[in-house]
């Protein structure tokens, strides 16, 4: 790295410095922690992005298919609602997933023409009739358990953080299925059929209770570090936080957040050590040569939709990892919280301000844009204060600019965006 990009990273660690000194340390951790899950996304963007050129704007699916792992694999089961209808519904999934694979057995088996097209909607419209005959008895006998506390089977009571590489899989292997599909498209297109796809994961959420309780939430996931609490009991750690002059219950809270940042940082360091390693192998060399060219490319003997589908599977699957760290870090699975403006808008922010292309470029724009996503809206609100001091109570401009407060994250982001595809349009640390 250049002295410049060193001091890039330095000035937003400055930032988060001053944030622990003017607003308390909790408040700073807690910046960094999202900062750097934030960057493990825009690293799994710049992949597929910066490295293949692939427009993928279906982000959100991914990083919620990365909550939900955490769900299945680290939440307790609850044995009532398994009692219930578990074997029902695991068996109506099953049918499901064999019809799909029937009708395209079907579909390859029967000769193209009008009688194909009958027998296809036939076939598609029995096994339908049948999923749904058996699934709907077996969800309402499980979401009618106590469905005030659970009303969904739960997970599998595993340890959470393997929940992380679960949640990669979980959405590496969705990110196949969609590519078999989608990336024989124009990238615009491409760009339409991730996000239909991914507000069709979002909507499953917040539908099917039996899976993760939709929109009443998951609460209470299992943590890889200490409680707050815990920390609060032992007497070694309240004598330690006396010795340093430090309040207990606020030394807790560093703690745990500081634990966080550890595993946090340790991921980190692999992925940003194995997409260094990828782009610059001999495929890195080769994706660049196809998102710069793709007709040469094939022309060389390159199987194009082959590296596509590799590149988008790994870039997904990064997301995904970070989907559940995130879910982990905030302690519940909430769907409605899978907005577009925050995971895929604010994403792809964090890519073009960093760099598109560069994978440190990439991790810069994670720190900086969630930093300025979090912290621009109580300045501005401090700011306005400060504008609107000398003007009467109920006076028009005055209200006007206290209201506009709430806007100052969508314009920041906006300006930002603008200023730097004007003046330095490949980032701040571009690709070479």
């Amino acid at each position: 790295m250049t002295i410049r990009n060193i001091a890039l990273f330095a000035a937003v660690g400055g930032l988060i410095i001053a944030t622990g000194v003017l607003q308390g340390w909790n408040t700073a951790l807690q910046i960094l922690n999202m900062g750097l899950v934030s960057a493990i996304m825009a690293l799994g963007v710049n992949l597929q992005w910066g490295l293949a050129g692939l427009l993928n704007v279906g982000v959100m699916g991914f990083v919620a298919l990365g909550g939900l792992a955490v769900v299945l694999l680290a939440m307790p089961p609850v044995a009532e609602a398994w009692a219930a209808g578990g074997p029902r519904l695991i068996f109506a999934l099953a049918v499901g997933v064999a019809a799909i694979a029937g009708g395209i057995a079907l579909y390859r088996r029967l000769p193209a023409g009008r009688a194909r097209a009958i027998g296809m909607v036939a076939f598609f419209l029995a096994a339908f009739l049948l999923f749904r005959g058996l699934l709907d008895p077996a969800t309402l006998a499980v979401e009618a358990v106590d469905p005030a506390a659970t009303g969904y089977l739960g997970g599998l009571g595993l340890p959470v953080l393997l929940a992380w590489p679960v949640g990669g899989a979980l959405a590496a292997g969705a990110a196949w299925v969609i590519g078999k599909v989608a990336l024989g498209l124009r990238s615009d297109y491409l760009a339409i059929a991730t996000l239909g796809i991914a507000e069709i994961v979002i909507a499953v959420l917040k539908n099917e209770d039996w899976l993760a309780r939709g929109v009443k939430n998951v609460n209470g996931i299992p943590r890889p570090v200490p409680y707050e609490v815990d920390l609060q009991g032992s007497a070694a750690f309240i004598e330690t936080a006396a010795g340093l002059g430090a309040d207990p219950v606020t030394a807790s809270a560093i703690v745990v957040k500081l634990c966080y940042t550890a595993l946090i940082l340790i991921v980190l360091a692999v992925l940003i050590w194995l997409a260094e390693k990828a782009a610059h192998s001999p495929w890195g060399r080769m994706m660049r040569a196809i998102r710069d060219n793709e007709t040469a490319a094939r022309a060389m003997g390159k199987d194009v939709t082959a590296r596509h589908l590799q590149v988008f599977v790994l870039g997904s699957a990064v997301c995904g990892i970070a989907g559940a760290m995130m879910t982990t870090l905030d302690g519940q699975l909430t769907p409605t919280s899978y907005q577009p403006l925050r995971f895929t808008f604010l994403i792809w922010v964090m890519v073009i301000v960093g760099g598109s292309g560069n994978n440190w470029g990439a991790i810069l724009g994670g720190f900086l844009i969630w930093f300025l996503w979090v912290q621009v809206e109580p300045i501005g609100a401090a700011l306005m204060g400060v504008i609107t001091a000398p003007m009467a109570d109920g006076y028009w401009l005055k209200e006007h600019l206290i209201r506009s407060v709430a806007y100052m994250r969508l314009i920041t982001m906006g300006g930002l965006l603008l200023l730097v595809m004007r003046f330095n349009p490949r980032g701040l640390i571009p690709g070479k």
